[in-house]
């Protein structure tokens, strides 16, 4: 993988992971890792490093615009914490009591 990097960087080829932050395909926020995706869409090795890192099972990280963790790709990242509950609404209880009467 490191050569075809190399070997992509030589030739002249922009590559978004080499010329970006890199800490941006390794970031903790599901934002910042979209970001990291939408970089990669343009790169000339996407297939190739996409291939590579599946070979590889890569742990965690963008990789030739997916997003691994724990060796397989997901479509999202979640946000850290407990995901928000849904808001649910209540049925008056005037509404239940007419019903169990029914």
């Amino acid at each position: 993988m490191t050569d075809l990097l190399d070997d992509a960087s030589g030739a002249g080829l922009s590559l978004p992971c080499r010329v970006n932050d890199p800490d941006l395909w390794f970031a903790d926020t599901p934002a910042d890792l979209e970001v990291a995706k939408g970089l990669c869409a343009g790169c000339p090795v996407l297939a190739e490093c996409l291939a590579g890192a599946l070979t590889r099972r890569e742990p965690w990280g963008v990789w030739g615009g997916e997003i691994f963790e724990r060796g397989v790709v997901i479509a999202k990242k979640r946000p850290r914490g407990r995901p928000r509950k849904t808001d649910t609404v209540a049925t008056p209880v005037a509404t239940r009591t007419e019903e169990a009467a029914a």
